[in-house]
């Protein structure tokens, strides 16, 4: 049997967003985000995290910094008994200034290139997976991947951008409200095989 996984986007969903910050130290978890996320672990879902860093193409930090990172959200994740499956980033813009990463590409949010790596590398079957974000570019990722979505409505969406792959399956206002939800609608559905 195939994976079941959650993708997180980082900056606004899972942690607070401090624009372009590298330094660990100032890496919190979202407060209302710590049950959610344990209620999800123990129905059984991987949690990957997937984030655009255009930071890297615009030069404001070097790659290397996002190790610092990953391994400050590893520790405050596994703090509290929830492990994290992956860590995907797109390092890419097209109006970056650093040269190899100022393209276009397919993992740039609304792209769905990282779930699709991420599922390949992790055998996750993405139709029965989730992605959370604070914004419509994460809600078009993972309806593109062919994942459920939700948008956590926390102010962060301020273009509101319509599109046909643009409507999230829940609005909740955290991952917590976001993760009740969910594990709701997975209730519904096997209750109607």
């Amino acid at each position: 049997m195939r994976n079941r996984a959650v993708f997180l986007d980082k900056d606004g969903t899972l942690i607070p967003d401090i624009p372009y910050n590298v330094d660990p130290q100032l890496i919190t978890l979202q407060a209302d985000a710590i049950e959610g996320l344990k209620r999800l672990q123990v129905d059984g879902y991987l949690f990957v995290i997937v984030s655009n860093q255009s930071g890297v193409a615009r030069g404001f930090f070097e790659e290397k910094m996002l190790v610092g990172v990953e391994q400050r959200i590893r520790q405050l994740l596994h703090e509290h008994g929830i492990e994290l499956a992956g860590f995907y980033y797109c390092p890419h813009h097209p109006d970056g200034i650093v040269t190899g990463f100022s393209k276009d590409c397919n993992c740039r949010k609304p792209a769905p290139g990282m779930l699709f790596t991420a599922a390949e590398e992790h055998d996750i079957d993405l139709g029965s997976s989730w992605m959370i974000g604070d914004i419509l570019n994460d809600v078009e990722a993972g309806n593109r991947a062919g994942c459920s979505t939700v948008l956590i409505d926390n102010g962060n969406e301020t273009e509101w951008l319509p599109g046909q792959h643009r409507v999230p399956t829940i609005t909740a206002k955290s991952i917590d409200e976001a993760a009740m939800l969910m594990l709701k609608s997975n209730q519904h559905e096997l209750a109607g095989l």
